[in-house]
Protein backbone atom coordinates (compact mmCIF):
# COMPACT_ATOMS: atom_id res chain seq x y z
CA UNK A 1 0.00 0.00 0.00
CA UNK A 2 1.18 3.54 -1.47
CA UNK A 3 1.01 5.97 2.17
CA UNK A 4 3.79 8.70 1.00
CA UNK A 5 5.03 9.87 -2.38
CA UNK A 6 7.33 12.57 -2.79
CA UNK A 7 8.26 13.75 -6.26
CA UNK A 8 7.47 16.55 -9.00
CA UNK A 9 4.06 17.93 -10.65
CA UNK A 10 4.50 16.44 -13.76
CA UNK A 11 0.70 17.44 -15.53
CA UNK A 12 -2.06 19.10 -13.58
CA UNK A 13 -5.40 17.53 -14.86
CA UNK A 14 -9.05 18.88 -13.29
CA UNK A 15 -9.20 16.32 -10.24
CA UNK A 16 -5.97 14.89 -10.17
CA UNK A 17 -1.76 15.65 -10.37
CA UNK A 18 0.68 13.40 -12.04
CA UNK A 19 3.41 13.05 -9.25
CA UNK A 20 6.91 11.97 -10.81
CA UNK A 21 8.94 9.98 -8.36
CA UNK A 22 11.70 9.25 -11.00
CA UNK A 23 11.07 6.54 -12.84
CA UNK A 24 7.05 6.21 -12.09
CA UNK A 25 4.37 8.72 -12.33
CA UNK A 26 1.45 8.31 -9.91
CA UNK A 27 -2.14 9.52 -10.84
CA UNK A 28 -3.26 11.14 -7.62
CA UNK A 29 -6.49 12.61 -6.89
CA UNK A 30 -6.56 15.53 -4.76
CA UNK A 31 -9.57 18.02 -3.19
CA UNK A 32 -9.56 21.36 -4.98
CA UNK A 33 -8.30 23.41 -2.71
CA UNK A 34 -4.85 21.42 -2.32
CA UNK A 35 -5.04 21.18 -5.95
CA UNK A 36 -5.51 24.97 -6.94
CA UNK A 37 -2.34 25.52 -4.51
CA UNK A 38 -0.07 22.95 -6.79
CA UNK A 39 2.07 23.78 -9.82
CA UNK A 40 3.28 21.94 -12.50
CA UNK A 41 7.29 21.08 -12.12
CA UNK A 42 6.66 22.16 -8.53
CA UNK A 43 8.05 19.35 -5.80
CA UNK A 44 5.28 17.84 -4.02
CA UNK A 45 4.74 15.49 -1.45
CA UNK A 46 1.28 13.96 -0.12
CA UNK A 47 0.05 11.46 2.47
CA UNK A 48 -1.61 9.18 0.52
CA UNK A 49 -5.11 6.73 0.98
CA UNK A 50 -4.52 4.00 -1.02
CA UNK A 51 -8.18 2.35 -2.72
CA UNK A 52 -8.09 -1.26 -4.30
CA UNK A 53 -10.63 -2.64 -6.49
CA UNK A 54 -11.05 -5.75 -8.28
CA UNK A 55 -10.32 -3.68 -11.53
CA UNK A 56 -8.49 -0.11 -9.96
CA UNK A 57 -6.29 1.16 -7.51
CA UNK A 58 -6.84 4.47 -6.94
CA UNK A 59 -4.41 7.26 -4.80
CA UNK A 60 -5.63 9.90 -3.12
CA UNK A 61 -3.30 12.73 -1.81
CA UNK A 62 -3.75 15.20 1.12
CA UNK A 63 -1.19 17.81 2.76
CA UNK A 64 -1.31 16.82 5.94
CA UNK A 65 -2.16 13.65 8.08
CA UNK A 66 -5.21 15.61 8.99
CA UNK A 67 -6.28 15.90 5.98
CA UNK A 68 -5.78 12.61 5.79
CA UNK A 69 -7.83 11.24 8.80
CA UNK A 70 -10.07 13.01 8.42
CA UNK A 71 -11.08 11.58 5.02
CA UNK A 72 -11.13 7.81 6.29
CA UNK A 73 -13.73 9.00 8.83
CA UNK A 74 -15.66 10.25 6.11
CA UNK A 75 -15.55 6.89 4.26
CA UNK A 76 -16.18 5.14 7.61
CA UNK A 77 -19.46 6.72 6.73
CA UNK A 78 -22.54 4.34 5.07
CA UNK A 79 -22.69 5.85 1.91
CA UNK A 80 -19.99 8.14 1.24
CA UNK A 81 -17.23 6.57 -1.01
CA UNK A 82 -13.58 8.04 -2.31
CA UNK A 83 -15.19 10.74 -4.69
CA UNK A 84 -17.77 11.99 -2.44
CA UNK A 85 -15.30 12.22 0.59
CA UNK A 86 -13.23 14.15 -1.96
CA UNK A 87 -16.13 16.34 -2.80
CA UNK A 88 -16.57 17.10 0.91
CA UNK A 89 -13.11 17.54 1.65
CA UNK A 90 -12.54 20.23 -1.13
CA UNK A 91 -14.89 22.56 0.88
CA UNK A 92 -12.98 24.25 3.99
CA UNK A 93 -12.77 21.72 5.90
CA UNK A 94 -13.34 23.88 9.43
CA UNK A 95 -16.74 25.10 7.68
CA UNK A 96 -17.62 21.16 7.20
CA UNK A 97 -16.33 19.72 10.57
CA UNK A 98 -18.09 22.93 12.49
CA UNK A 99 -21.45 22.59 10.01
CA UNK A 100 -21.36 18.33 11.04
CA UNK A 101 -21.29 19.39 14.57
CA UNK A 102 -23.64 22.41 14.98
CA UNK A 103 -26.50 20.12 12.77
CA UNK A 104 -25.98 22.58 10.24
CA UNK A 105 -28.37 20.97 7.08
CA UNK A 106 -28.37 24.11 4.95
CA UNK A 107 -24.66 23.98 4.62
CA UNK A 108 -24.01 20.41 4.13
CA UNK A 109 -26.43 19.97 1.19
CA UNK A 110 -25.02 22.75 -0.32
CA UNK A 111 -21.99 20.81 -1.38
CA UNK A 112 -22.47 18.90 -4.66
CA UNK A 113 -23.17 15.24 -4.40
CA UNK A 114 -24.58 15.48 -0.72
CA UNK A 115 -28.72 15.51 -0.33
CA UNK A 116 -30.69 15.53 2.74
CA UNK A 117 -30.29 12.36 4.00
CA UNK A 118 -27.28 11.87 3.25
CA UNK A 119 -25.90 15.11 5.89
CA UNK A 120 -28.19 13.80 8.11
CA UNK A 121 -26.07 10.49 8.44
CA UNK A 122 -22.66 12.47 8.40
CA UNK A 123 -24.03 14.43 11.12
CA UNK A 124 -25.03 11.46 13.62
CA UNK A 125 -22.38 8.91 12.87
CA UNK A 126 -19.72 11.77 12.69
CA UNK A 127 -20.96 13.87 15.79
CA UNK A 128 -19.29 12.12 18.46
CA UNK A 129 -15.81 11.45 16.32
CA UNK A 130 -14.72 15.30 15.23
CA UNK A 131 -13.69 17.17 18.39
CA UNK A 132 -14.09 21.13 18.74
CA UNK A 133 -11.10 21.56 19.58
CA UNK A 134 -9.67 20.38 16.24
CA UNK A 135 -11.89 23.17 14.62
CA UNK A 136 -10.59 26.98 14.60
CA UNK A 137 -13.64 28.72 15.09
CA UNK A 138 -11.81 31.91 13.41
CA UNK A 139 -12.02 30.05 9.87
CA UNK A 140 -15.69 28.67 10.22
CA UNK A 141 -17.91 31.63 8.77
CA UNK A 142 -20.73 29.46 7.79
CA UNK A 143 -21.36 29.06 11.70
CA UNK A 144 -20.34 32.55 13.00
CA UNK A 145 -20.85 36.07 12.33
CA UNK A 146 -17.31 37.51 11.26
CA UNK A 147 -18.21 40.00 14.53
CA UNK A 148 -18.30 37.46 16.92
CA UNK A 149 -15.31 37.70 18.76
CA UNK A 150 -13.26 33.65 20.25
CA UNK A 151 -12.96 35.57 23.28
CA UNK A 152 -16.77 35.58 23.72
CA UNK A 153 -17.30 31.80 22.56
CA UNK A 154 -14.74 30.77 25.11
CA UNK A 155 -16.17 32.74 28.12
CA UNK A 156 -19.25 30.93 27.07
CA UNK A 157 -17.35 27.57 27.39
CA UNK A 158 -16.02 28.50 30.62
CA UNK A 159 -19.79 28.86 31.65
CA UNK A 160 -20.29 25.28 31.43
CA UNK A 161 -22.11 25.55 27.42
CA UNK A 162 -20.77 23.86 24.69
CA UNK A 163 -18.96 24.92 21.35
CA UNK A 164 -21.67 23.36 19.58
CA UNK A 165 -24.63 25.13 21.55
CA UNK A 166 -22.52 28.82 21.57
CA UNK A 167 -22.01 28.70 17.77
CA UNK A 168 -25.80 27.14 16.96
CA UNK A 169 -27.67 30.41 18.84
CA UNK A 170 -24.52 33.07 17.85
CA UNK A 171 -25.22 32.16 14.24
CA UNK A 172 -28.73 33.97 14.53
CA UNK A 173 -27.15 36.91 15.65
CA UNK A 174 -27.65 40.11 14.37
CA UNK A 175 -24.62 41.44 12.71
CA UNK A 176 -24.59 44.48 14.59
CA UNK A 177 -23.88 43.37 18.03
CA UNK A 178 -19.92 43.33 18.30
CA UNK A 179 -18.78 43.22 21.99
CA UNK A 180 -18.31 40.50 24.29
CA UNK A 181 -20.79 41.34 26.67
CA UNK A 182 -23.24 42.21 24.18
CA UNK A 183 -22.69 39.02 22.28
CA UNK A 184 -22.77 36.98 25.76
CA UNK A 185 -25.75 38.34 26.73
CA UNK A 186 -27.28 37.56 23.75
CA UNK A 187 -26.43 34.03 24.18
CA UNK A 188 -27.65 33.89 27.51
CA UNK A 189 -30.89 35.33 26.59
CA UNK A 190 -31.89 32.82 23.08
CA UNK A 191 -30.11 29.88 24.50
Amino acid sequence: MIAYLVGTIRKKLPKAVIVDTGAIGYLVHLPISLLEKTEEKAAAEFFIHTKVREDDISLFGFETMAGLEFFKTLLNVNGIGPKLAMEILSQNPEKVKAALLSGDLLYLTKIPGIGKKTAERLIVELKGKIDWADIDISRTHTQLEPTVSEDAVNALMGLGYQKFEVIRVLREMPEKIAKVEDIITYFLRNV
